[in-house]
């Protein structure tokens, strides 16, 4: 990255308060150039529950400051009840939380600074929350640029996939459960900070308590998911994701159903900002952000909505592995989406073969497979951070424990873009299962190499938000949706379809071993096929090199660690994932904070007994200074029946090694054909 010191923006704003209708105040943090206060600008909010006076601190060194530098307010907010925000945080995306940003952007477009006009940015939680207020239409927000988000709360956030749970659904349980009672900085908040600690940890509850009361599409996953009223957004959209993050949708379903200005961009990239992307290349983001804020915030006429609707990075095949520094491919571009340049092909299965479109299957039998639960453990993360390495390892083994099909070697090169799809005519002997659909990039070595994927909870195949157990042996047709991706198959690879019954830790198996029969002849996959003849469409101005400004001091005063370890026991049959991030103890230099950050978390199971699965998220949060010393720390576990879910959590705090806070949680909730 090239750093940007020569930028004109003023001494950032620390700490600046700002009034709610409740009496709560929320704390910011405001870069905005030193000819603001006689020349108004617009004004730029990111709104999120991470730390900005610490633990995202060092990102929002790297853009705040440079768009400042462009000439715009860049105003950093933590939710209420994080960071040295007053209140309490009690669950993601309610309706104090939509409503609080509302009452932000009309505080800034008020300021004697702030020109009237706002933009919301950010990734993750912050473009939920700019996606979601847009919704709202607050009048101030003429634009919004939003990275790695979801449109669709239930069908497509870390909770559940096709009605399938997800573990990130007790892994980002985990990570609130600690954000959620970490206590303000007394350097800024003074004597009050230890009663709203207090207040934090008193009013906290384990999240996940609250995700498993509602296993299936609901109101309370239909609030602030915009996918149930697209025409809401009424503001121009620049959104982006990677295909190694979970995101790889939406941004596709925006372009495709948003009646508004929009421009979509999907890299090789996991969970980051694209001009920090991993794998890479990264690009220049910020350029492209700088120039998105100056059309629609100032009215520059700068061509920012020149060129494709779309540009994607078209990957190349590479070996598998848990962890690329770049990904080998091209950028592609399409004019509109859905692209009037994508061929469905629909390709019959039969025989363990994939076929060719048009093609008759030469088989009628009905192909059988009862996974093990050991099916999954390459699988990877639901999202990749890329740290620690975490994007799935070769298929080989899982595919041992899977129905495979596979084309003939490819002739010639076959590229997709887009989601494949499949559709089973197929039977159960269980009334709960579930299917999960992998499509393989296989090299003549054999190894095999993840593309997509999809999941499917078989009692959602008509429904998600009525779902119906099945009736062992019957017939039914279900359409598998994968994930977006854009994909070269070179010549002499095949491609290869992987189904499975269970795909444990990734997703939680049913309640009991099933065995699928899938019919021959009458199933098929579909693949969005980009012919090789078809024009990259891409702009005259290529992305930059990646910008920002210098990133804020720290000194890491201990080492971090990572790992991801897959344990098998042949005497006992225990088997468990075991990943640790723990970023050690690092310093910032400017406000002499010393921070520490450990999550760990465990995936255990015993043999094939679909009830011996676990899973555990432990977190520890540690904050010193002088003579003060304060940590958090968190722990849920997730065990179950046939028939309940339950949750054991406790959360200590302490001050000193002194402990003055604990609570415990033991509860029980039941299995929704799940």
């Amino acid at each position: 990255m090239r750093f940007v010191s020569n930028l004109p923006f003023a001494t950032m704003d620390e700490d600046v308060t700002v009034p709610m209708s409740d009496g709560v105040h929320l704390s910011a943090r405001i870069w905005r150039p030193r000819s603001s206060d006689a020349e108004p600008v617009p004004a730029v909010l990111e709104y999120i529950p991470y730390r900005k006076r610490d633990l995202t601190s060092v990102r929002d060194s790297l853009h705040h400051p440079y768009i400042a530098g462009h000439g715009y307010a860049c105003v950093r907010v933590d939710l209420r009840g994080t960071g040295e925000s007053e209140g309490v945080l009690a669950d993601e995306y309610l309706e104090r939380e939509q409503a609080d940003a509302e009452e932000i952007l009309a505080w800034l477009a008020d300021q004697d600074w702030c020109d009237g006009s706002t933009g919301m940015m950010g990734i993750s939680w912050g473009a939920f929350a700019a996606l979601q207020v847009a919704a709202r239409q607050p009048p101030s927000l003429r634009a919004i640029v939003i990275s790695s988000f979801t449109d669709d709360r239930y069908a497509d956030d870390m909770h559940y996939m096709g009605g399938a749970m997800l573990s990130d659904n007790l892994a980002e349980a985990g990570t609130m459960f600690a954000y959620a009672t970490c206590p303000p900085d007394p350097a800024a908040v003074g004597e009050r900070w230890r009663e709203m600690w207090h207040e934090r940890m008193e009013h906290s509850r384990p999240w996940v308590l609250e995700w498993l009361r509602h296993q299936r599409r609901d109101p309370y996953w239909e609030h602030a998911s915009v996918c149930e009223d697209y025409a809401s957004v009424r503001c121009p959209v620049l959104a982006s994701s990677g295909w190694a993050d979970g995101y790889s949708n939406a941004v596709t379903r925006l372009l495709g159903r948003l009646d508004v200005p929009r421009k979509g961009l999907i890299g090789p990239w996991s969970h980051k900002f694209p001009h920090l992307g991993e794998p890479g290349p990264a690009i220049g983001y910020l350029q492209e952000v700088v120039a998105w804020w100056d059309h629609w915030l100032k009215g520059v006429d700068n061509g920012t909505m020149d060129g494709p609707m779309l540009q994607a990075w078209m990957q190349d095949s590479v070996p598998p592995s848990t962890s690329y520094e770049d990904r080998p491919g091209r950028w592609v571009g399409e004019p509109e989406w859905p692209s009037p340049h994508i061929e469905t092909t629909t390709h019959p299965l039969s025989r363990h073969r994939i076929g060719l479109p048009g093609e008759t299957p030469d088989g009628t039998e009905a192909l059988t497979v009862r996974s093990p639960l050991s099916v999954g453990q390459f699988a990877g993360k639901w999202a990749s951070y890329n740290a620690p390495p975490d994007l799935p390892y070769d298929q080989r083994e899982e595919d041992g424990g899977s129905l495979v099909f596979d084309t003939e070697a490819l002739t010639e090169q076959v590229e997709i873009l887009g989601s494949p799809s499949v559709d089973l005519d197929l039977s159960v002997s269980e009334p709960v299962a579930m299917v999960a659909v992998r499509l393989s990039d296989v090299a003549p070595d054999g190894s095999a190499t993840r593309v997509t994927y999809g999941l499917l909870n078989l009692t959602h195949c008509e429904s998600g938000g009525n779902p119906r157990a099945l009736e062992p042996g019957k017939r039914y047709r279900a359409t598998v949706q994968l994930n977006g991706v854009a994909q070269a198959f070179p010549p002499g690879h095949r491609i290869r379809l992987s189904l499975s019954t269970s795909y444990w830790p990734l997703a939680w198996p049913p309640p009991r071993p099933v065995l699928l029969s899938v019919h021959e002849g009458s199933s098929s996959l579909s693949l969005p096929v980009r012919p090789t003849r078809e024009p990259d469409h891409l702009p005259q101005r290529p992305f930059g090199e990646p910008e920002g400004t210098p990133p804020r001091a720290t000194t890491q005063l201990t080492p971090p660690e990572q790992r991801w370890e897959v344990r098998r026991d042949l005497i006992d049959y225990h088997s468990a994932l075991e990943i640790v991030k723990d970023r050690g103890l690092v310093r910032y230099e400017d406000i002499g904070l010393d921070v520490g950050l450990r999550a760990y978390e465990r995936y255990a199971s015993v043999a094939d007994d679909f009830t011996s699965v676990s899973g555990e998220a432990a977190w520890t949060m540690r904050f010193h200074r002088e003579d003060w010393d304060v940590r958090v720390e968190t722990r849920t576990v997730l065990r179950c029946s046939e028939s309940e879910f339950f949750v054991d959590a406790t959360l200590d705090g302490y001050e000193h090694d002194r402990r003055v806070f604990s609570r415990t949680w033991n509860e029980t909730l039941p299995r929704d054909l799940l």
